[in-house]
């Protein structure tokens, strides 16, 4: 076999945002280390938001964001488009447009050289469509491949979204479905159709970019995007950065339907039993849910779509807005007082 068609996820034990560190392990070491103090820090990572925000001015603050993960699909080219996609989202989800981008690479020395290429090119497409630009990087042999990108995006203050202002009363948005971890687990054991694999490509490789700017001009109280700590796990950081709780309707959660039926068998990927050791403490289940409904919401996904609190009027506008963009935005639940537990589903 030649070198470039060694396929790229069998070089990797685990793919894409499922590949994080746990989420317990990790808040067990942030929460040892000091805490820095700067006026001109206007968000860090105290709240689990997606980016750190610094003030440069009175009218201008920048956001800064890295992200890089091993491959979950074969392809190179998708792989660069994905990893590109979700490196961007950050700084959508704070508000913000990205500006500058520098590659992150780690390349095995048994892959040919156009592989990398494609990588790059792949990445180079999404940065080119935000409207970005990519300016140089930083590349190491290493075994197992990996691709992301560190990203600046910029905006006045009055601007920046958090993950921590959602108010009682809001409703919460969800714009791309659930149910991406479990079916790339799926295609890595070579269980998925060609329809299947080319449907979560194209939900990986869409910029939140559209989402944002549907969102701009309407209050948008609280947002941050899905990625490997689940929908569960970024509403729970959503409900305690804001002191409230959220209620979720599991009915109305878009949820790719494949992701159920792989579940139901037991295609799970490894990310979720790491966001369920630390989240079971944290919400309830309403109302009895099949277990595979309860293992697609704490799903680790990848390039994930943005979660928004906004009062109703603005969001069945911003609904609206985004018909000419996708087909999977809906009204998931609703923020509350808080309550014993920061999430509930019903």
């Amino acid at each position: 076999m030649g070198s470039k068609s060694v396929p790229l996820t069998s070089l990797v034990k685990t793919s894409g945002c499922a590949a994080k560190i746990g989420p317990g392990v990790l808040h067990s070491v942030l929460g040892k280390l000091p805490k820095f103090s700067d006026p001109r820090l206007l968000v860090g990572f105290d709240t689990s938001d997606d980016a750190c925000v610094y003030q440069i001015s009175d009218q201008l603050v920048a956001i800064q964001t890295v992200d890089f993960f091993p491959p979950m699909v074969d392809d190179p080219y998708a792989f660069g488009q994905i990893a590109a996609a979700n490196a961007l989202s950050d700084i959508y989800a704070m508000g913000a447009e990205p500006a500058t981008a520098l590659n992150l690479i780690c390349f095995p020395s048994c892959l040919d050289i156009e592989v990398l290429h494609q990588i790059l090119e792949g990445g180079y497409a999404k940065v080119k469509e935000a409207e970005a630009v990519i300016a140089g990087g930083h590349t190491i042999s290493d075994p197992t491949p990996k691709y992301g990108l560190a990203v600046t995006g910029f905006t006045h203050p009055d601007h920046v979204r958090t993950n921590a202002g959602a108010i009682a009363g809001d409703v919460l948005i969800l714009t791309k479905p659930i149910g991406v971890g479990i079916l790339n687990t799926a295609a890595k054991a070579g269980l998925l159709s060609d329809g299947e694999q080319k449907q979560i490509i194209d939900i990986m490789s869409t910029l939140n970019k559209y989402a944002k700017r549907c969102a701009d001009g309407l209050t948008v109280h609280a947002c941050t995007d899905v990625t490997g700590f689940s929908l569960t796990g970024h509403a729970i950081e959503m409900a305690q950065a804001s002191g409230k709780s959220i209620q979720i309707d599991t009915g109305a959660v878009p949820i790719l339907s494949q992701a159920l039926d792989y579940a139901a068998i037991g295609i799970i990927p490894e990310g979720m039993y790491n966001n369920l050791d630390y989240l079971q403490d944290k919400f309830t289940l309403g109302t009895a849910l099949p277990q595979n409904l309860q293992d697609v919401l704490l799903d680790p996904q990848t390039s994930g779509g943005l979660l928004l609190a906004m009062p109703k009027a603005d969001a069945d506008l911003f609904l609206k807005r985004m018909e000419d963009h996708n087909s999977w935005s809906r009204i998931i639940g609703e923020v509350t007082d808080k309550k014993e537990k920061p999430l509930i589903y019903f």
